[in-house]
Parts: structure tokens; C-alpha cells; sequence
């Protein structure tokens, strides 16, 4: 009976642990989505995972967001179709790794304002870099007991695998 309980307590936990680790990044930190910043250099350094939040916060009347490729952001260009966030408080997900370029749609903030970022996202945090097998899966080493490795520790597998489908 105990170790089932310590097994709901570790399913708990792998469900849930990926979003109290999350971080919401307010780009450009207290001055906001605005020219003449050096996005770049505020985001060197930090580490950005799936699950994490970028908001740009900025006056709506002035700016917007507009997410593009690498090529869009090169020549300060989004593609046609390319809706912009224009709320002033857009807060994005960021749900897959990779690389990711935001650029500012308006006059020419992107060219000779500067408002243009790229950011590199990592795998969220605490997940692995690819599925484990049953056999590769440490729950007694990690626990210390051994009567999680049974039932318990298919089901962890189970849950943290069906839990990855939804966040790629």
C-alpha cells in the first residue's frame, strides 16, 4: 500500500513538475518591447525551455510581434499571412525547441530600431532527450525501493510518455 502511494506521489509530481519549473520572460525586462534596445544582448546568457513564456510588453498603439522565419528576421520581413500581436501584452508559449525569431512589423522599428530577437529553446526541463525503455527507467534507484519497478513503474512510464505526445 505504501509504495503505491509513493508511486501516485511520483506520477503526481512528473505531471505537474515541468510547470512549476517554467519561467516567463518579459523581453526586455522592465523597459519592455521598444527601439533602440539591444535585444540580443538581454537575451545572451539565458536559457529558454519548452514550456517556458515569452511576453512582449509594449504601448499597442505603437509596436506589435510578429513571429518569422530566419530569413524573415535577416531582412526584417514577415511572410504574407503572418498575423501580429497587437495587445501590447502578448505573452507565447514556447512549446517545441528550436529556434525562434520575433521581429517588430511596424515602419521600420525592425530595421533601424532594433526591435528584433532570436532566441534558442531548449527541451523543457527535466525531460529527457528521448523516451526511455521500461529497462532504462531508474524508479527503484532513484526511490531506493524496489516495489516501484513492477506495476507502478509502467504506469510512470506510461503517464510521462503520453504527457511528452502533448507537449511536442
Amino acid at each position: 500500500m505504501a509504495s503505491c502511494k509513493i508511486c501516485i506521489i511520483i506520477t503526481i509530481a512528473a505531471v505537474f513538475l515541468p510547470s512549476i519549473l517554467a519561467t516567463e520572460f518579459v523581453v526586455g525586462d522592465e523597459t519592455g518591447w521598444t527601439t533602440n534596445f539591444d535585444y540580443q544582448a538581454w537575451a545572451q546568457g539565458k536559457k529558454f525551455h519548452v514550456g517556458d513564456k515569452l511576453v512582449f510588453r509594449y504601448p499597442p498603439e505603437t509596436h506589435n510581434v510578429l513571429r518569422v522565419n530566419g530569413t524573415g528576421f535577416q531582412q526584417c520581413k514577415a511572410p504574407t499571412g503572418i498575423e501580429a500581436l497587437t495587445n501590447g501584452e502578448d505573452t507565447i508559449p514556447l512549446t517545441s525547441p528550436g529556434r525562434k525569431w520575433y521581429i517588430c512589423g511596424v515602419r521600420n522599428h525592425c530595421e533601424s530600431g532594433n526591435m528584433k530577437i532570436t532566441i534558442n529553446v531548449l527541451p523543457e526541463l527535466g525531460s529527457p532527450t528521448g523516451s526511455p525503455s521500461p529497462s532504462q527507467t531508474p524508479i527503484s534507484a532513484a526511490t531506493g525501493s524496489s516495489a516501484l519497478t513492477g506495476f507502478c513503474g509502467w504506469i510512470i512510464v506510461a503517464i510521462t510518455g503520453i504527457r511528452g505526445m502533448f507537449i511536442v
